[in-house]
């Protein structure tokens, strides 16, 4: 992974609205107490990956911390046969609403038997894979998910498998589609890799051009619009030396919720525009986000690097 000096040198090339905002997202509020009111009405979420096992501490208070830091909504992580993390989903579903929290989306990537984490597609599994839909589906619609997101890029060595693994996220959005919910695909930097077609000669191509199409591009032309959507996260967009900013402009009827992360804490590392990113992703009449934490990078515990994130967003202007 670019380390971080090597990241500022090759994002600095990078001039659109979506990056490098410096300190100008600081939000400037008129009062204490409009800023008060204003930040008591944000509907701020959080993906639950963010606090890895932190959150099962002690799982019913560890909530209502996250309600009492102004997080109002939750994608999960870490479901499987049945259960979120080692809780069973229900169970999950009563303390998450118990302490005013809302389940809105979560994070699964297919498994089959002997394969519990599927990382390669083939033609002759879409059966298997397609069961696998089925029962998931039918487990999220009882948590009351209004999203069901694939978080990982299966193999995309070639034009031919990012077309395929197109075709598996068909299917896995009319199965969704079915019951209710929005099937959607979670970019990582690795979307953002080249593939050229069948019979395309780098040799006749200009040579001072990009070679190939990046696979979120592949993503979005073949998969049908009624089935699948997408799930921007910024960060991992500016890591692979796109905008975010254009993505949501040219894709606006692709894109149906937001990942908002930083290198750590939102807001401090100045790589993103997240102002502009807000009003953009407002203009596009996105009602869903999420914040994203990796791993705190000073030694404070997950949930101390949440509440930043929380309070950056309550006090920030741009965010409604």
């Amino acid at each position: 992974m670019t380390n971080r000096r090597n990241f500022i040198k090759s994002a600095s090339l990078l001039t659109a609205g979506g990056l490098l905002a410096g300190t100008t997202g600081a939000a400037h509020a008129s009062s204490p107490s409009v800023a008060s009111s204003a930040a008591s009405k944000k509907k701020l979420g959080l993906q639950i990956y963010s606090l890895q096992k932190e959150l099962y501490d002690d799982l019913p208070k560890r909530m209502k911390e996250l309600k009492n830091m102004g997080y109002v909504n939750l994608e999960l992580a870490g479901y499987g046969k049945g259960k979120i993390g080692d809780v069973e989903m229900m169970e999950f579903r009563k303390m998450a609403e118990d302490a005013g929290l809302k389940i809105v989306s979560s994070h699964v990537n297919p498994s089959i038997e002997g394969v519990p984490f599927l990382m390669e597609y083939k033609k002759e599994i879409l059966p298997q894979v397609k069961e696998y839909w089925i029962q998931t589906v039918a487990d999220h619609v009882k948590l009351g998910c209004k999203f069901l997101i694939q978080p990982m890029m299966p193999m995309c060595r070639t034009y031919e498998e990012a077309l395929l693994v197109c075709e598996f996220f068909n299917e896995a959005g009319k199965i969704c589609k079915d019951a209710g919910l929005l099937f959607g695909y979670h970019n990582h930097h690795m979307e953002f890799q080249r593939l050229l077609k069948p019979g395309e000669e780098e040799k006749f191509a200009n040579p001072f051009a990009p070679k190939g199409e990046q696979i979120q591009d592949i993503f979005i032309a073949n998969t049908d619009p009624s089935l699948v959507c997408f799930e921007l996260d910024v960060y991992w967009t500016v890591r692979g030396g796109n905008d975010p900013l254009a993505y949501l402009k040219k894709h606006s009827d692709r894109i149906k919720a937001l990942h908002i992360k930083d290198v750590a804490v939102l807001g401090q590392s100045g790589m993103l525009n997240f102002e502009n990113i807000f009003k953009q992703m407002y203009k596009n009449g996105i009602e869903d986000y999420f914040v994203e934490l990796e791993q705190m990078p000073d030694g404070r515990t997950q949930f101390a690097g949440v509440k930043d994130c929380a309070a950056y967003l309550k006090k920030a202007s741009f965010v409604k």
